[in-house]
């Protein structure tokens, strides 16, 4: 049997290969949507794609089923529960997939979804009877479990897949040996979860020890452990939701369309007539010259999370790229679905020849803004970091509202005086900074290195808030 996790960083999500050298089948369970990466790992295997599993209907990613199904014939698994408007295989409670020496055994797990599953995957030739290793999909993590409140606006309470989930993590997957393996579908850095562990394999044993969800307590002290203090969810994840239940074109598809490059002078007439330009260089880049109302979204953080959550799904996108990216930057957002990019700018912002006018961003360093702070005229500090990372260390006097809020938000930061905008590190306040000047801000700057920096420079940081 080959068991393989590929983990993708950028969206803290992993997908799964198990595969049989004896029959050369393989299995993908919950693949992303640019699929070349488990063809390649097949072919130098041996191994043919005959079947691929969604454990649910993924609201942080658009999962490439259909790729799968188009590109190598495979068979779609989902849940019993699932409806969808593709052909697939349904799958109930202790239904099994067997090829060769493995055998893939279906436990219904609603609670993070309805048609939520995990799947138990059986290396024949060392044990017929105890599973080797579970795949959780986002029903269990390390260190967590799935969130119950991402379904409210397709009709499911919190409350009612909460209960669903306790009763799936207490009566289907505790009850599974401690040496099973725990292969969960997200790590540290999802959405999906609050407390997600850093690990990306666990086993039961250590989740029944460790896991503060998995603990002795009454369903209704779940409840109110999972429900708390879960972090912002981005807009597009109920539209991903829907979307993995559909025919879609796939990627590759997508990608011919979108990869056209675009003259300067069209790039601006898009701009123009409400085109959204994004620009996916690093912030020190953007903030050197940039192409008056590009959003800043840097390809070298979580770039897929935040262009979805700050830059709209109906308008069309025109991407401005170091040379050489621009289909990095198309593909990842094709990762969530976003497929309304309209080209992206020939030979990046280097070409430009003086023909438009860029704007800059002023930085400022952590002791100058201390400065200004001590001054008869002080600005305003504004924090896009989340509120709890607000709560737990802030600057003096800052104004806290959220990157994910800024744009519902934008109308209670004061235009009277100079702003200076931070996060943790820089990333964040470069996108914030990019939508202020867009809404008309004016006065604006950076402080570089965001809060580290003013760590750093052993400036004070206020006590934490109760």
């Amino acid at each position: 049997m080959i068991l393989k996790q590929f983990y993708l960083n950028c969206l803290a999500q992993a997908s799964y290969l198990v595969g049989d050298e004896e029959t050369r089948t393989a299995a993908i369970v919950d693949p992303r949507r640019d699929v070349d990466l488990y063809l390649d790992e097949a072919r130098e295997l041996g191994l043919e794609i005959k079947h691929v599993f969604l454990t649910h209907f993924h609201a942080d990613f658009v999962a490439g089923h259909l790729e799968l199904r188009d590109r190598a014939g495979a068979t779609i698994y989902l849940g019993a529960r699932a409806r969808a408007e593709y052909g697939f295989t349904p799958m109930k409670d202790g239904d099994t997939l067997q090829f060769g020496r493995v055998r893939l055994q279906v436990l219904e797990t609603p609670g993070h979804t309805s048609e939520s599953i995990s799947i138990l995957v059986f290396d024949l030739a060392r044990d017929e009877r105890r599973p080797h290793a579970v795949l959780t999909g986002d029903t269990l993590f390390a260190g967590d479990v799935g969130r119950p409140d991402l379904r409210a606006s397709l009709g499911w309470s919190a409350t009612d897949l909460g209960r669903l989930l306790h009763q799936s993590l207490t009566s289907r997957l505790l009850p599974l040996p401690d040496a099973t393996l725990v292969y969960p579908g997200h790590g540290a850095g999802s959405l999906c979860g609050k407390n997600i562990s850093a690990e990306n394999v666990s086993t039961i044993g250590a989740e029944r020890r460790s896991n503060y969800a998995l603990q002795p307590m009454s369903q209704d002290e779940f409840l109110t452990l999972v429900t708390a203090d879960q972090p912002e969810a981005p807009p597009y994840f109920t539209y991903d939701a829907v979307l993995n239940a559909q025919e879609r074109p796939t990627l590759e598809a997508v990608l011919d369309k979108e990869l056209t490059p675009l003259p300067l002078s069209e790039v601006l007439d898009r701009a123009a007539a409400g085109e959204q330009l994004l620009d996916t260089r690093d912030p020190a880049d953007f903030s050197q010259g940039h192409l008056p109302g590009s959003i800043n979204v840097g390809l070298g953080g979580q770039y897929a999370t935040w262009a979805g959550t700050v830059l709209s799904r109906e308008r069309p996108i025109v991407i401005v790229a170091a040379p050489g990216r621009e289909q990095e930057a198309a593909t990842r957002l094709g990762r969530i679905g976003f497929d309304n990019v309209s080209g992206y700018l020939q030979g990046g912002i280097d070409t430009r020849g003086g023909a438009a006018a860029l704007t800059q961003i002023d930085r400022v360093s952590a002791t100058e803004l201390a400065s200004q702070l001590a001054s008869g005229e002080p600005p305003i500090v504004l924090d896009v970091r989340t509120q709890r990372e607000w709560q737990r260390k802030r600057i003096e006097g800052s104004l806290n509202i959220s990157l994910g809020q800024l744009r519902a938000r934008s109308a209670e930061i004061p235009r009277d005086r100079p702003i200076v905008v931070h996060c943790a590190g820089g990333y964040r306040s470069s996108i914030a900074i990019s939508m202020l000047q867009g809404h008309g801000f004016e006065r604006l700057s950076e402080l570089a290195g965001g809060m580290s920096a003013w760590e750093a420079a052993r400036l004070a940081v206020s006590e934490p808030v109760a």
